[in-house]
């Protein structure tokens, strides 16, 4: 047989192959959906996904059977309508692309084991061997066009539904910490989170000078760390603020437990907590409290603790001071007088005032509190009342409220060190 003799045999062979699968496509399309079905698990328990699927399957099969029955130039070929819209579909529910593109992968190696079954059959085992290399040149070139192009569809459709969602999830935030009336049931579907429970919110944000993106998925990472540490059933939800901040709120279900949260020992992620709250309302509360957290961090500047929490009070009274810090100025000058100057000298005698303060004036509890001997703290607290100029029950409310104010606050309303 010449070449020329069997090359036409073998395209007539692929023709009548092609034929025969036309007449077959509904068993073969029950095959391949069940093989593609049961080997892709990241479309298990969605049946929508799983009946597309299954249309998108039958038109790639009845389009590849046209292009070996009728010699169609593949190159031409355009995606069938439905295998577009279940890649879109998969995009919506934030399937990875794997299992579109396995899905192309699986198929042509059912089609491929359905066709060398049916020329093994033939008695010319020449014919069937060119035959069935050109099915596989067909196929092959056929999966990798629209492959390619489904994936462009996915990852168009990814872009876009991402924006839209994200739209609609920054207006329900809005609305919620508005304290707007608002149906639950919508609102949970569209914030993919749960209101009816109880929830910590969270600020974080980034100094650290990566990119945007970068950024913003080291903060959302920081997040996952601070709800998985927690034993949270459910997924924390995040927002985007700006290239450099995150807001967030950790499930709690029914605890009223308080999150630990674990900063960035090198100072490049800073985290401001809120207090546990209830429902809708302690969504909104819980983020109101995260933000004043923040406004006390930002105003200790690089001297902030890496992790500000609302729950404690001495945060809830700075919070008050940081909303007037001209005034808070004021009052510590006017209540520490020198003891208020930005030195490590002053910091110490303010931090062991403090302490003796909040010891009730027991030197033996502040001298085991901050481990130095009575004898110390004594000496210190005389040289503090010295600096100060005053006694320690002179005005004593706003030297508690100054210490506390330089302790969260530091360098926004301390002295300048003196020359």
């Amino acid at each position: 047989m010449t070449p020329d003799t069997l090359h036409d045999a073998a395209v007539a062979r692929v023709t009548a192959l092609a034929t025969l699968m036309g007449t077959q496509l509904p068993m073969l399309t029950r095959t391949l959906h069940k093989v593609l079905a049961e080997s892709i698990e990241d479309l298990q328990g969605d049946q929508l996904i799983v009946e597309l699927l299954g249309a998108s399957i039958e038109s790639n099969v009845e389009t590849v059977a046209h292009i070996l029955q009728y010699d169609v130039d593949v190159d031409k070929v355009a995606t069938p309508f439905a295998a577009e819209e279940y890649a879109r579909r998969l995009a919506q529910r934030g399937i990875a692309p794997l299992a579109l593109v396995r899905a192309y992968r699986l198929g042509q190696q059912q089609v491929l084991d359905w066709a060398f079954d049916e020329l093994d059959r033939d008695a010319d085992a020449t014919v069937a061997l060119a035959a069935g290399r050109i099915i596989v040149d067909t196929t092959f070139r056929y999966i990798d066009r629209i492959s390619e192009q489904v994936v462009s569809a996915y990852e168009s459709e990814r872009v876009r539904w991402l924006a839209n969602r994200n739209t609609v999830r920054k207006a329900m935030i809005e609305e919620l910490l508005r304290g707007d009336q608002v149906d639950l049931a919508a609102a949970e579907g569209a914030l993919s989170y749960r209101l009816r429970q109880n929830h910590v919110g969270v600020v974080l944000w980034s100094t650290s000078g990566s990119t945007g993106d970068e950024s913003l998925r080291q903060l959302e990472r920081l997040l996952q760390q601070a709800a998985t540490a927690a034993g949270c059933s459910g997924q924390p939800l995040f927002v985007p603020r700006d290239r450099s901040t995150g807001w967030g709120w950790i499930p709690l279900g029914r605890s009223h437990s308080e999150i630990m949260m674990v900063g960035d020992d090198e100072g490049d992620h800073w985290i401001a907590v809120g207090s546990a709250a209830a429902g809708a309302d302690g969504f909104r509360v819980t983020h109101l409290e995260a933000l004043r957290a923040q406004q006390v961090a930002l105003a200790a500047r690089d001297r902030a603790e890496r992790v500000t929490a609302f729950s404690d009070p001495q945060v809830r009274t700075a919070a008050m001071m940081a909303a007037d810090l001209e005034g808070t100025r004021r009052l510590v000058q006017k209540a520490l007088g020198p003891l208020a100057a930005d030195t490590e000298a002053a910091a110490r005698l303010r931090e062991t005032l403090q302490v003796f303060l909040t010891e009730k004036g027991s030197y033996l509890a502040t001298a085991d509190r901050i481990h130095l001997h009575k004898n110390t703290v004594k000496y210190r607290i005389d040289k503090a009342l010295e600096e100060r100029g005053r006694p320690l029950d002179d005005e004593r409310l706003e030297l508690e409220l100054a210490l506390v104010a330089c302790r969260w606050l530091a360098g926004t309303v301390l002295l300048p060190a003196p020359l």
